[in-house]
């Protein structure tokens, strides 16, 4: 190693971290692991993790309401909000064993807790000590973006680090931004009892999900008693007989809207301060680290993988980013990021799943398209489950019936959408799809009954494919 303490120091610990620190040590390499405070990153404590616990624990609060649509007597249900807290940290601690940092260690990765900076390339400074380095791969991930609006700090207000360290329920909740996080969380406060609005900037919830779906799910949330403010623009914060007061405009008029709580779930920011990334010559943007297909930043011997490079925000897309990094970095193999069908659920209930090319997208780039969509009420299982809400929307093009994009807002959207996803990246049709067997009674049928719905609509827009069908039917049988 020459005067090299490591063959490779990955600063940050969260997915994208934990990753290639794992992977680089099983092919032998000298590895550091550099983390500011716990492995596991935001995901683990105040992300995907706890996030989804607490939608979980909500569902069956919601469950338990519905009893008499399953045929059960009505029951009353009673919880005490202190206890859902700390369900969810059990869940959080009981993930977190694969996160520990002896589990590592014995690995043979060194792990380092400290805030490091770059020197130069090839060198850090962490808690005044000098470590030398032949590659560097940066995953330090993101935080919550705090929004610029007036009076919001001095007023106060939860980000979605601080909701899962409430002991009390708040009576009543403000969430800016219907994004996944806000309309996740809105919902999740909501069946706990909250009087929950949603203030959102853009004309609808989800704006980068296909229309058809955004629209629907803002239904189904506006249902169950969310107030949606959409194209409404947050101005200023301030308390006035105890409650938080967010005054807002929409449609030139100026509205009031009051809460004992706001939650604030407008987007997110790379982590890059203190790591001194001039001197190590690694350019950045407010939207991450500059990388190119292989993901190396503008200095040859560091990589940048996870939240902090982007452009997806998403535990999954870490991880897959990482693996790109362990074949540049480590093994010298050259791959390339691909981001051609990024896959993510959004996890209210009905969920609400995203593969390929939106139909606005499909339009914009002067594509021909079809649109097939299969409702759930049409779908056995879900019937069945009396989780009929929602729709499977399949974008296809050309004669043969190419999928290339697929939508899905239902119970489970997140477990159908795989199979949609090999089916773009693979460029399959329809027919593939729909000459599959899938299980019956199951809520993936729905998937291939959308595909059918290619075949009956060729069937009834064509007389002449009707006519001859019918002759060969008569003169074979």
């Amino acid at each position: 190693m020459g005067n090299y303490d490591y063959d490779i120091v990955v600063i940050g610990g969260g997915a994208a971290g934990l990753t290639v620190a794992s992977g680089s040590v099983k092919f032998g390499l000298k590895v550091a692991l550099i983390e500011k405070e716990k492995l596991g990153g935001d995901c683990l404590y105040y992300g995907c993790v706890p996030s989804k616990t607490l939608i979980h624990s909500a569902k069956v609060a919601s469950l338990i309401r519905r009893a008499k649509e399953f045929g059960l007597n009505e029951t009353t249900l009673s919880f005490d909000f202190a206890n859902v807290i700390g369900h969810v940290w059990d869940v959080i601690h009981k993930i977190g064993e694969h996160d520990d940092p002896e589990r590592f260690k014995k690995m043979g990765v060194d792990v380092i807790f400290g805030e490091p900076r770059f020197l130069s390339p090839e060198e850090i400074e962490i808690s005044g000590k000098k470590i030398k380095s032949k590659k560097f791969v940066i995953s330090t991930g993101s935080r919550s973006f705090t929004s610029p609006i007036e009076g919001l700090k001095e007023t106060g207000f939860l980000s979605h680090v601080d909701v899962f360290h409430l002991k009390t329920l708040p009576e009543s909740l403000i969430v800016i931004g219907a994004g996944p996080i806000g309309v996740e969380m809105s919902q999740a406060f909501r069946r706990f009892g909250s009087d929950v609005s949603v203030i959102e900037m853009l004309d609808r919830v989800l704006a980068i999900e296909d229309e058809d779906v955004s629209k629907a799910l803002e239904v189904c949330l506006a249902r169950e008693g969310i107030k949606f403010f959409t194209g409404t623009k947050a101005k200023r914060v301030f308390t006035e007989n105890g409650k938080k007061v967010v005054l807002c405009e929409r449609n030139g008029q100026e509205l009031a809207i009051r809460s004992d709580e706001i939650l604030v779930a407008v987007g997110r920011t790379p982590n890059v301060e203190g790591l001194n990334l001039e001197a190590a010559g690694v350019e950045y943007t407010r939207k991450g680290i500059v990388v190119n297909e292989r993901l190396q930043t503008t200095a040859k011997n560091i990589w940048a993988c996870g939240d902090v490079a982007g452009p997806y925000l998403f535990t999954h897309m870490a991880e897959n980013q990482a693996g790109i990094v362990v074949r540049n970095a480590v093994l010298r193999l050259p791959a390339k990021v691909d981001y051609s069908v990024v896959p993510w659920t959004t996890f209210t209930d009905p969920e609400v799943a995203h593969a390929g090319m939106t139909e606005a997208e499909a339009m914009k780039k002067g594509i021909k398209y079809n649109v097939y969509k299969h409702h759930y009420g049409d779908v056995d299982r879900a019937v069945a489950e009396v989780e009929d809400e929602g729709f499977i929307k399949i974008i296809t093009t050309g004669w043969k019936g190419k999928i290339i994009g697929a939508h899905i807002i239902g119970p489970h959207a997140g477990e159908l959408i795989p199979e949609l996803v090999i089916a773009i990246k693979n460029g399959l049709t329809v027919k593939d799809i729909s000459s599959t067997i899938h299980v019956y009674p199951t809520l993936a049928l729905g998937t291939r009954q959308t595909t059918d719905l290619y075949f009956r609509q060729k069937f009834d827009s064509s007389p002449w494919l009707q006519r001859l069908l019918r002759l060969m039917a008569k003169v074979l049988n």
